[in-house]
């Protein structure tokens, strides 16, 4: 009997949607979906129904780039209204939790004065009762906190709106995600499967393993008609085999953006996985998902932003991923949702929550949590984390797009780790205003000058040195930059050499060298080799 031997194409994206739009963790989380279905989704769908050449005209000017416009021609008006009016229809629900959050923040502020909040439950609007707590701060401002998990067990989580698209790439070349909705095309196959669904871990162990295309095709339920289309995902030629690191020191690969891989004979740990896809010519020297270990012992999420929790990257890896450790928030605040619900609810089931300064202990390696401040725009957001590892004596810092807004912090920080060998900082020093991410999220206007002073901005050279003064690093290395061409889609970032975060971080990489500290701005790929005890090869 003729055994079937067919593999992924190392090229097929595997696409997590809901309802059409791109999926990411703000998408997930019940509250956070419901504002963002009606302060993004519909915003931008009507907008495009209204005036379709003021999007066409915009997505070809480069200072808008990541703005609120549809990167489509005004030929798609009508896919665009069928999608708007199914959204209306199919998300009806989170619309009316929308509502529902917007009328129980208002009559907070009419009623809440630092009185009992007790007789407020009663003017709870009827959808929310049960879901919030009314609460003060010590200041008497008047908030209420979300039951989040409850919300998961509602009608408001829905699986059924979740799908996801397979199709082909041969270049880096995306609309910017967030405002984009994907419609149907003919190199596009929609699989209305939920983002549990086992056969998405089935389709993605093909790309290493061979196996029947009528197997998984039955697994994921393809039509007849579409079985076509989806014979071209697949391969008979086989896959390179991942060789394993097992040399005597630790080896850190840079996979682009905030994607570090840090490897020794014993251990596995990959850091905010954003991963370029494999097979087809690209700009940019880089590593890709076919040169990532067969098992991942651990995942690394420094804080929920969509270019540091990419599902598109993380879902194809499910299946190598023994855990998945993520910053612990309970806060039950809007605007920060809890990762380890998000991440439970779409099949993963190896979280492992951590907080500051809490440690997960192996055989000859640390990973401890350690505080991550600013880049949040001033919000209350307790779900980020920065994170040190040691390896025997060598050391890693990971503080991605920290802002360091006061240095006594990590003053404090340093008395407990010591000095480290290796830090990696973000200094995308500009960054968004608070609205480009969080907006949908406010319950009333915020005044322009206020929303431009609070960004989602890392680090420039004064902050950032304050690390190097502090930690005193034997090499300094500026990440998170969004630069890499494949990163575009999802960050919307493309800088020239006058661009402040360029210039910045320049700076920091020649006063790093200065004081004969190994320092680069990493770009593409990099690999280097670290002693345990820490003499450094190269």
């Amino acid at each position: 009997m003729k055994v079937e031997n067919w593999f992924l194409k190392p090229n097929v994206v595997i696409e997590p949607l809901i309802e059409r739009w791109y999926a990411w963790a703000h998408l997930i989380s019940p509250a956070t979906a419901a504002m963002n279905v009606v302060g993004r989704h519909l915003k931008i769908m009507n907008s495009y129904i209204q005036s379709p050449q003021i999007h066409a005209a915009a997505i070809l000017n480069p200072k808008m780039r990541g703005g609120p416009f549809m990167d489509y021609s005004g030929s798609r008006v009508e896919d665009i209204r069928q999608l708007r009016d199914n959204t209306l229809s199919r998300q009806s629900e989170l619309i009316e939790l929308h509502d529902a959050i917007i009328c129980l923040d208002k009559m907070l502020k009419e009623h809440g004065k630092g009185f009992s909040l007790e007789s407020l439950y009663e003017k709870v609007p009827e959808i929310l009762k049960g879901y919030v707590e009314l609460v003060y701060d010590l200041n008497n401002n008047v908030s209420f906190r979300l039951f989040e998990s409850l919300l998961y067990h509602s009608s408001y989580y829905n699986k059924r709106s979740q799908s996801i698209a397979l199709w082909l790439t041969n270049n880096d070349e995306r609309p910017f995600c967030l405002s984009t909705a994907r419609l149907d095309d003919p190199g596009v196959l929609l699989l209305n499967i939920p983002f549990d669904h086992t056969g998405i871990d089935a389709l993605s162990r093909m790309k290493r393993k061979g196996g029947s295309i009528g197997q998984i095709a039955d697994l994921l339920q393809i039509n007849e008609k579409d079985m076509p289309l989806f014979k071209t995902f697949f391969t008979q030629t086989e896959h390179p085999a991942y060789d394993r690191y097992r040399g005597p020191k630790a080896r850190m690969r840079y996979f682009g953006h905030a994607c570090i891989l840090i490897e020794t004979r014993e251990v596995s740990i990959l850091v905010d996985p954003l991963i370029s896809y494999y097979g087809y010519k690209s700009s940019v020297s880089h590593f890709s998902d076919v040169d990532l270990p067969d098992v991942i012992d651990y995942v690394l999420i420094t804080h929920n932003h969509q270019d540091h929790i990419l599902f598109e990257t993380l879902l194809p890896l499910r299946n190598k991923i023994r855990n998945i450790i993520v910053p612990r928030t309970t806060s039950g605040a809007l605007q920060d949702p809890n990762l380890g619900l998000v991440f439970r609810n779409i099949g993963f089931t190896n979280v492992i929550e951590i907080d500051e300064l809490e440690q997960i202990k192996l055989k000859n390696c640390e990973i401890t949590g350690v505080p991550f401040t600013g880049e949040h725009s001033d919000l209350n957001v307790k779900a980020k984390i920065c994170y040190h590892i040691a390896i025997d004596k060598f050391s890693f810092l990971f503080v991605a797009d920290s802002r360091i807004l006061e240095a006594r912090l990590y003053e404090h920080v340093q008395r407990l780790t010591g000095n480290v060998d290796v830090i990696f900082l973000g200094m995308e020093c500009d960054g968004a205003p608070l609205s480009w991410l969080y907006g949908p999220l406010l319950t009333e206007d915020l005044s322009r000058d206020k929303d431009q002073s609070r960004r989602l901005s890392g680090s420039d050279f004064q902050k950032g040195m304050h690390l190097i003064d502090i930690f005193h690093p034997k090499e300094a290395y500026v990440y998170a930059m969004g630069q890499e061409p494949w990163v575009e889609f999802i960050s919307s970032i493309k800088y020239t050499q006058e661009s402040n975060p360029i210039v910045q971080s320049n700076k920091l990489v020649e006063e790093c060298r200065r004081r004969e500290i190994v320092s680069e701005r990493l770009f593409g790929e990099k690999e280097l080799l670290y002693e345990y005890e820490p003499q450094l090869l190269h």
